[in-house]
């Protein structure tokens, strides 16, 4: 983990930079940067701003719509989230891509603004993050932010060679698997298989072979 010295009002982003909580607070609450995605691990922090392009947005979509179709098809309770925040006060906050709730036991966090507060509520099941020149610390820091956050299920997805890491969290360790544990059943090669598609099928081709592959099962 790379880190400088002291934090400044410039702050670069896509590297972590060490800081306290109160300094990482700063930027974190602030509307300034309400489009930077912000994480905090061991006396570190990392601002990451929204990709505009379509590539990100594409892979997002693409995920999304493999685990919402899978869980109606399988009616499984679950409730998805688009970029929320984390925080475990004073210790660590994130903001991956996609987040779940998933089961029949979950409480659901309230409708606000501010993180979901993880001294209150329980992680979300299933985090992803989809990345292109985030996708090292996709594997690295962040992987163990999850694993020390109680997340059971993590999906690294590289938004440019379309290959998903899917890892089983247990005990504050991780460890790949080919097959969702959260989504019983689900094979991590057919998320890839939607992506791989994405590349020359529009949303409406995409739909109707998840669809099809879905109810058959």
């Amino acid at each position: 983990m790379a880190s400088n010295s002291a934090i400044t009002q410039v702050l670069e982003t896509d590297i972590w930079v060490k800081a306290t909580w109160e300094e990482f607070l700063t930027f974190a609450d602030d509307s300034a940067w309400e489009k930077g995605k912000f994480y905090y691990y061991q006396e570190h922090m990392r601002v990451e701003m929204s990709p505009v392009g379509p590539l990100h947005s594409r892979h997002n979509s693409v995920v999304s719509r493999v685990v919402n179709f899978y869980t109606a098809f399988r009616n499984i309770r679950i409730v998805e989230l688009i970029n929320a925040s984390f925080r475990k006060t004073g210790i660590r906050e994130f903001q991956p891509d996609l987040s779940y709730y998933i089961g029949a036991d979950f409480e659901l966090p309230p409708r606000t603004k501010t993180p979901i507060n993880l001294d209150v509520f329980a992680p979300p099941a299933l985090v992803v993050e989809i990345g292109a020149s985030s996708s090292a610390d996709d594997l690295g820091v962040k992987r163990l932010i999850y694993e020390h956050s109680e997340v059971q299920e993590y999906w690294a997805a590289n938004a440019n060679t379309n290959a998903v890491f899917a890892f089983a969290i247990t005990a504050g360790g991780s460890g790949t698997i080919q097959n969702s544990l959260v989504l019983p059943g689900l094979e991590i090669a057919l998320v890839e298989e939607a992506l791989n598609r994405s590349q020359t099928e529009d949303d409406g081709e995409i739909n109707r072979w998840l669809i099809q592959t879905f109810s058959q099962g």
